[in-house]
């Protein structure tokens, strides 16, 4: 077991990260006067919302919009998309913007990173998820042979553009799902673990835009300093082993999968660390704040199993998990199969 602490970063990050205001109408047609062309990637969800945006604001700029969905975040699509990106004539010199949520992400930044042995990529994430977690840091990946993530690179953006004004036209379950990644830098950072505890009403919008750029600015600096997940980066896995697992096994959103393998992860380390235990009761108590879905519902068999998939896991097949153990402070639990699956049925129990 390895029990490391969260020191602040001394000053706020210097980063490719921009929080701006209309952004459709301003920021990206500026962005894109540097790059000789420029190809949009999106999904079908999104393109509904804003399609006629694109066309007022980038006339002439090509869209390729991918099913929306996690399911389709795969080869197909990404290769669809290279065709796409071939067909449209792009360049080293050209640009791939990626607008949309993570999935959109995720494949737009491997696709930028594949083509040419690597493009320019602009990130315009439209969901809190994607704001505060995955349109920062670089980490590309299309999820390939049942396993999340399976096939990516680190590539970062050349500029990430967010606009609280995305927010309006997002679901609460959405909100949700973007708050459990917000819920994990809390984990991770004293300063807005307080304002989370302390906020009123976690899914006001106002709220939610006046946080996002505090965690950009934390992500961003852990990036800055671990930019390939070396050391201090791993961190940044807090709830996601059991998270990632039950994701895999269950029609919960990847924020809600956080959310439940934060609870999950806290009670390990009660069980295998020394930890804060009222400072654990608490982030508990905060996750489940913002969780709509029942506990007994999780399968925690099935979610032990695909754990044994992950990638962050030893070679002799003990599964690493990345669990809160005090404010600020997280422990590296590496666990055998069977006693990780007979733990997770305990806690389990004692949850429901």
């Amino acid at each position: 077991m390895k029990i490391i602490t969260i020191k602040a970063a001394s000053a706020a990050e210097k980063s490719v990260v921009r929080c701006r205001k209309k952004v459709m109408e301003k920021a990206l047609p500026a962005a894109l006067n540097g790059y000789r062309g420029a190809l949009i990637f999106t999904d079908t969800n999104v393109y509904g919302l804003y399609g006629k945006k694109l066309a007022r604001y980038l006339p002439g700029v090509p869209v390729f919009a991918m099913p929306a969905g996690e399911k389709n975040k795969n080869a197909e699509t990404l290769f669809s998309l290279l065709g796409a990106m071939a067909e449209a004539g792009l360049h080293r010199d050209s640009v791939l913007v990626a607008l949309g949520g993570g999935v959109v992400g995720d494949v737009g930044g491997l696709a930028a990173a594949l083509y040419m042995r690597g493009i320019a990529c602009i990130q315009v994430p439209t969901t809190l998820l994607a704001q505060v977690d995955s349109s920062v840091g670089g980490k590309t990946a299309i999820d390939f042979r049942g396993v999340k993530n399976l096939v990516g690179a680190f590539r970062q953006p050349a500029l990430v553009l967010a606009d609280p004004a995305f927010f309006g036209t997002l679901p609460r379950r959405e909100i949700c799902c973007g708050l459990g990644e917000i819920v994990k830098h809390g984990a991770l950072s004293a300063p807005l673990f307080e304002r989370l505890v302390s906020a009123p009403d976690l899914f006001d919008l106002g709220f939610l835009a006046g946080i996002v750029p505090e965690n950009i600015a934390f992500k961003a600096d852990v990036v800055r300093r671990d930019p390939h997940e070396t050391g201090l980066r791993k961190c940044l896995n807090l709830g996601h082993t059991t998270g990632h697992a039950i994701e895999l096994c269950t029609d919960l959103s990847h924020g809600e999968c956080v959310l439940i393998g934060l609870i999950f992860e806290a009670e390990l380390a009660k069980k295998y660390a020394v930890c804060d235990g009222a400072y654990l009761d608490e982030l508990i108590a905060l996750c489940k704040r913002v969780l709509s879905c029942d506990l007994r519902s999780v399968d925690v068999s099935a979610a032990a199993e695909l754990a044994r998939l992950d990638k962050k896991n030893e070679t002799n097949g003990r599964v690493v998990v990345c669990a809160p153990r005090a404010r600020a402070s997280y422990a590296l639990l590496t666990l055998g199969y069977g006693e990780y699956a007979h733990a997770l049925a305990e806690i389990k129990e004692k949850l429901c």
